[in-house]
């Protein structure tokens, strides 16, 4: 019995690493030397492609594009059609394979419907970015991002709620009652 669920459309290559409880749907394609995490769920035609690192409990929405050098930490939510590059200046011909450029999706994050997210970029932990931006450098735990290019609009709590924050640098997540602090530009939740 196999430790996860693929619909008989999917196509998963030899080589592939996929944890208990992954579900993948129809016109799916994981190639080999990827790793997909526990629990996670793979949306119908999203591609994965090798060298590509998924967390344990991700979400890729339905024609997500994820392409080697991206690596999501555990939580990472990724909306329908987002895309990931992994070359800053490609041409069809000229291979640049030796130029791919990591990318890191943090802890929780979420990346929009739409977004187009450059290679070489990290998102940082709790981060929202918006439906249709284009992130082209890097973006802070919990900030919130929209546009293209995308720009900071506000901060966002781990429950993606956005955070009001008082004179004295103090807000409180209105779902969960959590709170965080922030100082010198950078959001952190109190223990």
């Amino acid at each position: 019995m196999e430790q996860y669920q693929a619909h008989p459309t999917a196509v998963i290559d030899e080589g592939c690493t996929i944890g208990e409880g992954t579900r993948i749907w129809h016109f799916t394609h994981l190639m080999g030397g990827c790793t997909v995490g526990r629990g996670c769920t793979i949306g119908q035609n999203v591609f994965i492609a090798k060298g590509v690192t998924l967390g344990n409990w991700v979400k890729v929405q339905n024609n997500v594009s994820v392409y080697e050098g991206v690596t999501c930490d555990d939580f990472v939510f990724l909306g329908p059609s987002c895309v990931f590059t992994n070359v800053i200046n490609p041409r069809s011909a000229i291979e640049r394979k030796h130029a791919f450029r990591p990318t890191h999706i943090g802890r929780g994050a979420s990346v929009g419907a739409n977004a187009t997210v450059l290679c070489g970029v990290s998102i940082g932990e709790y981060a929202m970015i918006g439906a249709g931006a284009v992130v082209t450098k890097d973006v802070p735990p919990y900030a919130l991002v929209v546009g293209n290019p995308a720009r900071q609009t506000g901060w966002v709590s781990e429950y993606g709620c956005t955070l009001n924050f008082s004179a004295t640098g103090v807000a409180v997540c209105p779902d969960s009652d959590a709170v965080y602090h922030l100082r010198e530009g950078k959001v952190e939740k109190a223990n």
